[in-house]
């Protein structure tokens, strides 16, 4: 595997692969196992994702990375070997959330600013070691347009602190995904989504260029164009497509290294139909492929419930939803094949 950053950056977007977000914090992934009835432990949540890393079908085929937390990256099989090494023997490449998360933006109540630069330089230089290879960090940006959220200043601290990042990142010789995370929590139309993403990837743009960073040795981690959850309007994957492509066009440069989409509390098989219509409506400058948690996560998760006895049932949950998101970023996805598993 080269160790040029734009060549880590396309085989995290190579043909119909995408990246596995296994990188919940323990207080998430706690909630999940909550869901399952299971005890969240180091051992359980080192078994959980052994369970995943070890499911040869999915990995080798459908995952091109995975981002870790700081837990999983330092963690070893039962076997005793390294999460990072299984990771690798799947052709997949090993990566890391660096960011601390978001926390209320002072002075402005509703937005929120991600933290973690601190210190950051001397952790990538840690994690580096340790094997990853690329980072995430994710800003969020809230909508609720009654109260003026986000305000102009939000969405400036969290372009400037991505940006940051991604220069530290490259410096290591790790490739950043930014992740400029447009909530899709609110009751906006799918107007303000695409107004507010606007001008978030146009700041975080103008961001990165006056850092340095080489866009080409960079992966984005942008949410779809959608309607609001509380909007109570279900958009159609059509729409999307159509919205989510003339923002990217009017604001992302055609160098980035790819587009991985994150999933952002869309069910599963929305996740994988929109996606497979963004990409059905190619060809795009760039490759648009998934970044999932837990649109590829959750069958699995329930189907394992924490019992050895439903490993291969789990594993075989997890390969269905990473084929068919497989088949989105190809644009050949079929809602029949959803049936036919």
């Amino acid at each position: 595997m080269s160790e040029r950053l734009e060549d880590i950056a396309a085989a995290m977007v190579a043909d119909g692969k995408g990246l596995l977000a296994a990188d919940e914090s323990s207080g998430t992934i706690k909630k999940r196992f909550d869901v399952i009835g299971v005890e969240s432990t180091a051992d359980s949540r080192r078994d959980y994702r052994e369970m995943m890393f070890r499911a040869k079908e999915a990995m080798t085929r459908y995952i091109s990375g995975v981002i870790l937390y700081d837990e999983t990256i330092r963690q070893k099989a039962t076997d005793g070997t390294p999460l990072v090494d299984i990771i690798k023997a799947t052709g997949a490449i090993p990566g890391i959330k660096v960011d601390a998360g978001a926390k209320p933006l002072a002075g402005y109540p509703g937005d929120t600013i991600t933290e973690g630069l601190d210190g950051l330089r001397e952790r990538l230089a840690d994690y580096y070691k340790l094997g990853a290879r690329f980072a995430k960090w994710r800003a969020v940006i809230d909508i609720d347009v009654a109260k003026g959220v986000p305000s102009a200043t939000s969405i400036g601290s969290n372009a400037h602190a991505l940006a940051r990042y991604a220069a530290l990142c490259q410096e290591a010789g790790i490739v950043p995904i930014v992740e400029p995370e447009v909530l899709m929590d609110g009751a906006h139309n799918i107007g303000t989504c695409y107004e507010i993403s606007k001008a978030t990837l146009t700041k975080l743009y103008t961001e990165l260029y006056a850092a340095r960073v080489v866009l080409e040795g960079t992966i984005l981690k942008p949410n779809m164009v959608l309607a609001g959850k509380k909007s109570g309007k279900t958009s159609s994957p059509e729409e999307v497509a159509e919205k989510t492509i003339k923002l990217f066009r009017e604001t992302v440069p055609a160098a980035i290294g790819g587009i991985a989409f994150l999933s952002g509390g869309q069910s599963d098989e929305e996740a994988t139909a929109n996606l497979n219509a963004i990409n059905a409506i190619g060809p795009h400058p760039w490759k648009l492929t998934f970044s999932y948690g837990r649109a590829l996560q959750a069958a699995p998760q329930k189907a394992w419930s924490g019992k050895a006895a439903n490993v291969a049932a789990a594993q075989a949950a997890f390969a269905h939803r990473a084929h068919m998101n497989h088949l989105a970023a190809l644009g050949k996805w079929q809602p029949e094949l959803e049936q036919a598993a």
